[in-house]
């Protein structure tokens, strides 16, 4: 190994070991948080990352995550403790990259379906027949699954919503995480009840904004189902 090459591995090693400027086995610059310095998710959401990226054997995940976040792939999560929303981050952006399959759409759908298996575990999330109500409790029970504000409903109204979200990502993991968050918006308003649920994006922080804004609308139940619009 010449002078050069022993170098750059030493840099790559104490860049993982500190976690201050790039991942495993290159190094790129980070995502350039907007939000506070410090900030961590609920194990019970970090755990189906790690689920995710350990059914995949043959992926080699050394190259996309800090020596760090490899560790969590080797320990239990604790669903009621906290974890670091960048070692979140990293694992979303690689699973998107090696995942196939694993398009905005698809994370859409995976985010409906997680709304089901979520509710099974927080029974009281879903008030049958009431929508509103419904996402109302959803908001009390997001806001334990980040240490800062990351979800709120600054529009809530029958059959219409609006849902801001801000996680403070880098562009690929925000677009991502938003469209999980869509779709379990989408999954939580149908298991409540209501019918011919359509959501779209109104601001994309993603793309600049302070925010996402999320646009919900739905027929609640008894209601006659109106046209969607075109």
């Amino acid at each position: 190994m010449d002078r050069r090459e022993k170098a750059a591995r030493q840099n790559r090693l104490a860049l993982a070991l500190t976690g201050t400027g790039g991942y495993l086995g290159k190094i790129v610059p980070t995502s350039g948080n907007r939000g506070p310095t410090s900030r961590h998710v609920r194990g019970s959401f970090f755990s189906e990352y790690v689920r995710m990226i350990r059914r995949q054997k043959n992926v080699d995940w050394g190259t996309d995550l800090l020596i760090t976040d490899l560790d969590y792939l080797r320990k239990h999560v604790d669903e009621e403790e906290w974890y670091p929303m960048a070692t979140f981050e990293r694992m979303g952006v690689a699973i998107l990259k090696h995942l196939q399959g694993a398009t905005l759409d698809a994370v859409r759908m995976w985010g409906r379906f997680s709304a089901s298996a979520y509710a099974e575990r927080h029974p009281d999330l879903i008030e049958q027949n009431s929508p509103m109500e419904s996402l109302m409790r959803l908001k009390v029970l997001r806001s334990t699954l980040f240490d800062f504000p990351a979800f709120d409903l600054p529009m809530l109204a029958d059959g219409h919503a609006y849902v801001a979200v801000t996680y403070y990502m880098g562009p690929v993991a925000e677009e991502a995480a938003c469209h999980q968050t869509m779709g379990f918006c989408e999954g939580v308003l149908s298991l409540a009840g209501a019918r011919n649920v359509r959501g779209d994006f109104m601001e994309r922080a993603w793309q600049g904004a302070s925010r996402t804004l999320l646009d919900l609308q739905w027929d609640s139940p008894g209601q006659s189902i109106r046209p969607t619009a075109r």
